[in-house]
């Protein structure tokens, strides 16, 4: 009689095993968490990533949504108690322009700002206080446009509340995904669509709107390409989307896209960029104290044992090339998000990207 104990079949061949043990390794680097919990959540889902994913930020958002509601549902005295101990300047209000903003010089006027930042919603901790910092960012610099990546929905909510004079675009609205805000007093929305990458292993794709400054034409595009160096392949694809989208475009339109790109320089060098395109770094000099917006040895929000400092975020800009058609032109750029916030922690693990643009 054949022996039926499962002893004498192994459990799982060893590249079923390997494989596993990758998509654990992935799992934990888009998730922000342990392998543990990715091999939980991996085989509850029969291994698939996406829906693992989905099913771990579906729980998280309970728990942070279960959080809100406790802090917003506090008692009169605890919460009489916080206004009194808050100071102005711990209160940001974006629900109007700041003066700098309502009264520009002419020169400041005609210049369109933008800042890109990964905010790092999958890490909820100090998430409010971190979301209160990009706010700050937000009445500092005052961005005509803003691209942000990696947001979740409570993220997004708090922004709807505190940045009411901007018009928010979400790419999704489960797990995480990227967005935008757009100044109302400064630009003008006409339409937006997301564009899908077919083989996105992470929930991935392209933010596109199509919207007016100062009455010109002006396509804005935002995106979080596939994480991780095992990844190169589908992020090199992705670029290849965007870039094509970039060229076609009518040449009447001006076209900036920002983005937390996972790039690698010889990754780019692969798919190459159209002569029309040009990486904003580079145009303005590659000035090295605004070269690595992925940093571990001066960010510590992430705590890794090695350090790692890449150029992960970019701006791109194609600009228009009709006669008679103002092109953007690139005049400055800056790293944001250097200081720390009082829980100790930086508003995300990446450092936002600021930069401006003058019309020729």
């Amino acid at each position: 009689m054949a022996s039926t104990s499962g002893s004498d079949v192994p459990s799982c061949a060893p590249d079923v095993e390997k494989g596993r043990t990758r998509l654990c390794d992935e799992f934990a680097a888009v998730a922000g968490t342990d392998s543990a919990v990715a091999q939980c959540y991996l085989a509850e889902n029969d291994w698939e990533m996406e829906r693992a994913l989905n099913s771990f930020f579906e729980a998280d958002m309970e728990r942070i949504c279960a959080e809100d509601f406790e802090e917003n549902n506090s008692s009169p005295q605890k919460k009489r108690q916080k206004t009194e101990n808050t100071t102005s300047s711990d209160c940001i209000d974006l629900t109007k322009d700041s003066p700098a903003v309502q009264k520009p010089s002419d020169e400041d006027d005609s210049k369109l700002s933008l800042i890109s930042w990964n905010v790092d919603g999958l890490d909820t901790d100090n998430l409010a206080e971190r979301a209160r910092g990009l706010c700050s960012y937000l009445v500092l610099y005052t961005p005509d446009v803003v691209f942000l990546q990696e947001l979740i929905p409570p993220y997004v909510q708090y922004l709807k509340k505190r940045a009411v004079s901007y018009l928010i675009l979400e790419a999704g609205e489960d797990g995480y995904f990227t967005g935008m805000m757009l100044k109302k007093s400064r630009v003008k929305f006409l339409e937006s669509e997301i564009v899908n990458y077919p083989t996105t292993q992470m929930m991935r794709n392209l933010l596109v709107a199509q919207v007016t400054f100062k009455g010109h034409k002006l396509c804005l595009m935002t995106s979080h390409l596939e994480s991780c160096k095992g990844h190169a392949g589908e992020r090199m694809k992705q670029l290849q989307v965007l870039m094509q989208r970039m060229k076609k475009a009518p040449d009447d339109i001006n076209i900036l896209f920002g983005g937390d790109t996972n790039l690698r320089d010889t990754e780019v060098a692969k798919v190459g960029l159209p002569s029309s395109v040009c990486d904003v770094w580079e145009r303005l000099g590659k000035q090295e104290h605004c070269r690595y917006t992925w940093d571990t040895k001066a960010n510590n929000n992430k705590t890794v044992p090695y350090v790692s400092r890449c150029r992960f975020d970019r701006i791109y800009l194609r600009p228009a090339t009709k006669e008679g058609v103002p092109h953007l032109a690139p005049d400055h750029l800056a790293l944001v998000g250097l200081e720390k916030l009082d829980c100790g922690r930086y508003t995300s693990d990446h450092w936002g990207i600021y930069c401006s643009f003058t019309a020729e």
